[in-house]
């Protein structure tokens, strides 16, 4: 079931659901699942968002991330579980696209490829000073990295609410939801509770630039300013984790 269908955005999110598939299927377990199916539980959840993007050759390109949950002790005491943030899984986003290229008609033969394409390892990224500013360097040119970065803004909770190809800006959101809240939310995990502006709505701009055949991405303010602030060196912190 999806929580989100933007057209406006090309953005579509399902709700979080429990892949059932891991849980073991032994004898007791198969047994007692057909009188009560519920009674067992893998401690998974798993969300998945697909972005649609027009390009430059009159097509469209299609983004799928994958975010994920593990339910957890709260305590050593072990009196209750909360769902905390699990890294999101690149084998099932590329299972994902594999499957929804083939269901929307591409040949066999390109979705492996592409599939065998999107496995591939990539070079990292690194936040480091530039001009005294917070930067994240990706070891890619700016069409490679465009793309990652665009990955890794979803796979982060952002919206992309709008992009400028040719100047190499995303213009993000995020929105703290009831729905993040088992979560514990992006901004109440990365910001400081104590900074109001960090309990609504933020925007941003996410800027790339190619230098030497590498890119630097900035965090800069809604209104495009660079920003040495804090939050823009967590955002570029966070990006790099999730740039693969």
């Amino acid at each position: 079931m999806l929580s989100t269908d933007s057209a406006d955005l090309g953005i579509m999110e399902t709700d979080w659901a429990e892949n059932r598939a891991k849980i073991p299927q032994d004898f007791i377990r198969r047994t007692i699942g057909k009188v009560l199916d519920g009674l067992y539980s893998s401690g998974e959840r798993d969300r998945y968002r697909t972005r649609v993007e027009r390009n430059s050759a009159g097509g469209v390109d299609i983004y799928v991330t994958h975010r994920g949950m593990v339910e957890e002790f709260d305590s050593p005491q072990k009196l209750k579980t909360i769902w905390m943030p699990r890294a999101s899984d690149p084998e099932l986003e590329i299972e994902f696209l594999r499957r929804l290229m083939l269901k929307l008609g591409a040949p066999k033969e390109q979705a492996e490829l592409v599939a065998a394409n999107a496995a591939t390892q990539s070079t990292g990224a690194q936040v480091t000073s530039v001009d005294g500013q917070p930067a994240l360097t990706v070891q890619d040119p700016l069409d490679r990295a465009w793309r990652r970065v665009g990955l890794a803004l979803d796979r982060s909770g952002f919206t992309v609410e709008d992009r400028d190809r040719s100047k190499g800006l995303y213009f993000v959101r995020y929105v703290p939801s009831a729905k993040d809240a088992p979560e514990q939310g992006f901004f109440s995990r990365l910001f400081s509770s104590s900074n109001p502006q960090a309990q609504g709505l933020q925007r941003y701009q996410i800027q790339l630039q190619e230098s030497a055949g590498k890119t630097l991405v900035r965090a800069l303010s809604q209104s495009g300013q660079a920003d040495s602030s804090d939050n823009a060196e967590k955002i570029l912190k966070l990006l790099a984790t999730e740039i693969r």
